[in-house]
């Protein structure tokens, strides 16, 4: 009987690890919603955000671009990266699960840059 316990334990206990990246999923996007600019076509930006990450249009995203900060990383470390924040876009068609159609509200967005939105 006790070892038919502990199997149960160290089961239930490997069903909880393999979860925990859904876990994570789940509280990330209650918080924040982020996706990048993947590429733009004749009807404008498109960003990796869509249906399953809870976008809706009308949204405002803001637009981040990474530089990697000059003289950064030392012995073995990576280099340092700092967040600009560039320009803001909207959601205007939600075309898939994964991704949306965007006009820009401001700033220079470009491919590759971060889109964020973060709820208040």
């Amino acid at each position: 009987m006790l070892l038919k316990k502990k199997i149960t334990i160290a089961l239930a206990g490997l069903a909880m690890l393999g979860a925990a990246p859904a876990f994570a999923t789940g509280i990330g996007h209650s918080f924040f919603m982020r996706g990048s600019i993947v590429d733009s076509d004749s009807t404008g930006p498109v960003v990796c955000v869509g249906k399953a990450d809870g976008a809706t249009v009308g949204q405002v995203l803001d637009v981040y671009r990474t530089q990697v900060l000059p003289g950064s990383g030392y012995k073995g470390t990576g280099p340092a990266y700092r967040r600009e924040l560039v320009g803001h876009v909207k959601i205007d068609h939600i075309f898939d699960e994964h991704f949306a159609h965007v006009s820009v509200a401001d700033g220079t967005p470009a491919v590759h840059d971060i889109v964020e939105l973060r709820r208040k």
